[in-house]
């Protein structure tokens, strides 16, 4: 049966099979942190529902999303590149589910089996073009543009219209000031395009909201589809 994660899916199933029993269901809890910098990392995630969050803290309190993760992926990009840990650090951005496995365990699912190798270093190649497209979209674009990315990407891995979000936390990932972010969210909702009360956004329009972004988000979601058949 399925498990709802595009990676663990996409394993030649013999492998999966051999190494089922080293997944383990996780409620992935908002806000908390799975991995954190130049830690050593001792499992790695695959999401079913919700949305993780990659991030940097180049000042201390300042923080700004790098990349976001959610059933079409895996959050633990260290352990298939065998370096231990990373500068980043994962949390969740929105609550849900999924499976957890140790960390020598996906080595050694990666070790026997190439197909399976080969996969994960395309996920690999995958999420490092979504980081180098939103350092760009955080440097050229407008704030409106990038926060309608942003909802799009979210909502593609929230499996729900709405889901928790504060306006300050979009800001941090946004890395900009939160009244930038509440002219940016206050033009969409007038558009009708999303909806914000009490710390919960709902997408009301996502065709609209798909011409309100820039072209990362399609840009970013082709190249999932071309490496890994997956919306990303």
């Amino acid at each position: 049966m399925p498990t709802g994660n595009h990676l663990l899916d996409a394993l030649p199933r013999k492998v999966f099979r051999a190494h089922e029993r080293s997944l383990e269901p996780v409620a992935l809890k908002l806000k908390q942190i799975l991995h954190r910098p130049d830690r050593k990392i001792d499992y790695a995630y695959f999401p079913i529902r919700g949305v993780i969050s990659m991030v940097n803290e180049p000042n201390r309190g300042e923080i700004v999303e790098i990349a976001t993760i959610g059933r079409e992926g895996m959050a633990g990009l260290p352990v298939i590149l065998d370096a231990g840990s990373m500068t980043a650090r994962a949390l969740v951005q929105v609550p849900g589910e999924g499976f957890r496995m140790k960390a020598a365990a996906l080595r050694k699912l990666l070790d026997s089996s190439r197909p399976s190798r080969e996969l994960m270093l395309r996920y690999t190649m995958a999420l490092f073009t979504q980081t180098a497209q939103i350092t760009s979209c955080n440097r050229l674009h407008e704030v409106q543009q990038r926060c309608a990315r942003w909802l799009l990407q979210t909502h593609d891995r929230a499996d729900s219209e709405s889901f928790p979000l504060t306006q300050e936390f979009l800001a941090q990932m946004l890395g900009v000031h939160r009244p930038s972010v509440s002219i940016a969210a206050g033009i969409l909702q007038r558009r009708g395009l999303i909806r914000y009360s009490r710390g919960v956004i709902t997408i009301e329009d996502r065709e609209g909201l798909e011409k309100a972004s820039c072209s990362c988000y399609g840009f970013i979601a082709q190249e999932y589809k071309r490496l890994i058949g997956a919306k990303g």
